[in-house]
């Protein structure tokens, strides 16, 4: 689109193209799919540039024809950042609103693309008075290029704590990186370090979601969490969010907590509200779940995990931990053979967490061990491809996926290719029209549930109120 719309003469063009809504709980996003180009005499270009009915007509047509809905776009050549609407291009928008919605019946979008320093622009039209303006755009791919509208998401205020981090890398990329809306999915280990660290870079929004609750087996891995926390068996969440509080560098910080699971619809509801997920799990069913994510709704989702293998004698064999990117332009995890799918039927009818039933298929069971001392290169993994992935230093994206070897300190780059009909890759931006992997589950409702109505001894009840009392009030001085 871009290519099309800025012009070598310098002249203002036009172009139409469709897009798919991507509906979450507070937030529609329409992912663009398909380009419809002009035919000769179906444009007309004179320093500025206009559409013809033919060509509208035509285009709502294709679009209504593929069920989605139309998008109207135009350049300007030398605006830069965020642009408005002037009179002529408002009365464009606002007369073919009415033709888009009554062939394809969903609002039109409108598209700005600011030459200067190729910035997008957007907006809805629910009805021809006035458009509701985006809050962004964001061009997804090995690197995540996001637009800002200042109106709708103003720049955060910097704050002396964040002078390192607004040095190296400026202050136009932490404008853009403090507003970014991250979701954590899993916060054990290594999810409770990446929640803290990015709230500590100055983000203002992070939101977590895991449904299950600290035990004392965690305290060896989850560093922050209590023993108050395990013996009460608080939420995981809850944790994270008292972390994150006392991290966060922000002067405005708001950490939303999702005690749901990511294979259910309502988590997968939640979650596309998101800019960028960090996928800190380990079964396979919730993974495929984010995988899928990351190309029908262009939802770049960062994963990482570690694997340790023992000998039988209890000593260490080896361990090695891995970070990739899946996003647009890198390969899935069923490419890079990371998701397996007969593990994930497995998963979905819970036969992975019963040893009788892996020893009778011949499976080993997943490797699930994990240290403190080890977590903690997993989420330097991660967090590093998250700085590429939004700072992109040296103007390189994110890599191919990374797998470091403990034993014989090697890091390589995994040289894993889209397979040939990849079912996630071939298929992108598919939106609310996605094929389901997420099923409507009971357990994790249950588990909920029970820990909200656990009876815990009022001496514990009493030591956590005071706990949350001296939190609030050190947050308050």
């Amino acid at each position: 689109m871009r290519q099309h719309l800025l012009r070598e003469d310098g002249q203002e063009d036009v172009l139409i193209a469709t897009y798919i809504p991507s509906t979450g709980q507070e937030r529609t996003t329409a992912l663009v799919q398909t380009i419809i180009f002009p035919e000769p005499g179906e444009r007309q270009v004179h320093g500025t540039a206009s559409f013809t009915s033919g060509y509208v007509l035509r285009a709502a047509s294709e679009a209504q024809a593929l069920g989605h809905g139309l998008v109207l776009l135009h350049s300007h050549p030398r605006g830069r950042n965020w642009q408005g609407l002037s009179r002529p291009d408002h009365e464009t928008e606002a007369d073919y609103e009415r033709v888009a919605r009554t062939i394809t019946t969903r609002p039109l979008v409108g598209m700005t693309l600011g030459g200067g320093n190729d910035a997008w622009s957007a907006r809805f039209w629910f009805d021809k008075t006035q458009p509701v303006w985006a809050e962004s755009v964001r061009v997804v791919g090995p690197t995540l290029q996001v637009t800002w509208n200042d109106s709708r998401r103003p720049v955060p205020k910097t704050a002396p704590s964040q002078e390192r981090t607004v040095t190296s890398w400026g202050t136009t990329a932490q404008a853009s990186i403090s507003r970014l809306r991250v979701l954590v999915v899993g916060v054990g280990s290594v999810g409770l370090d990446v929640a803290q660290r990015l709230a500590a870079t100055g983000l203002t929004d992070i939101g977590v979601m895991d449904f299950d609750a600290v035990e004392t087996v965690n305290l060896d891995r989850m560093i922050g969490a209590t023993r108050l926390d395990a013996a009460i068996g608080r939420a995981k969440v809850h944790v994270a969010g008292r972390l994150m509080r006392s991290a966060a560098t922000a002067p405005t910080f708001t950490a939303h907590l999702h005690e749901e699971s990511i294979t259910d619809p309502i988590g997968v509801i939640t979650a596309l509200d998101y800019d960028i997920i960090v996928s800190c799990v380990d079964g396979p069913w919730p993974r495929a779940v984010l995988n899928g994510l990351a190309y029908t709704d262009l939802i770049p989702v960062i994963d990482g995990g570690i694997a340790i293998d023992v000998l039988r004698d209890g000593r260490m064999r080896g361990a090695s931990w891995r970070a990739h990117t899946l996003t647009p332009g890198r390969p899935c995890m069923l490419c890079t053979k990371q998701l397996d799918w007969g593990e994930l039927a497995l998963d979905k009818q819970g036969r992975l967490d019963d040893p009788v039933y892996i020893a009778g298929t011949g499976r080993s069971l997943p490797s699930r061990q994990n240290v403190a001392a080890l977590s903690a290169s997993v989420s330097a993994a991660v967090l590093a491809q998250f700085v590429s992935l939004v700072a992109h230093p040296g103007g390189q994206g994110v890599p191919a996926a990374l797998r470091y070897t403990l034993a014989t300190h090697t890091l390589e780059q995994l040289p894993a290719l889209t397979a040939a009909h990849c079912p996630f890759e071939m298929h992108p931006a598919a939106g609310d029209d996605r094929v389901p992997i997420a099923e409507h589950r009971d357990h994790w409702r249950d588990v909920v549930a029970a820990r909200q109505h656990a009876r815990i001894p009022v001496r514990l009840r009493m030591l956590a109120r005071l706990e949350e009392f001296l939190q609030r009030a050190l947050r308050t001085l």
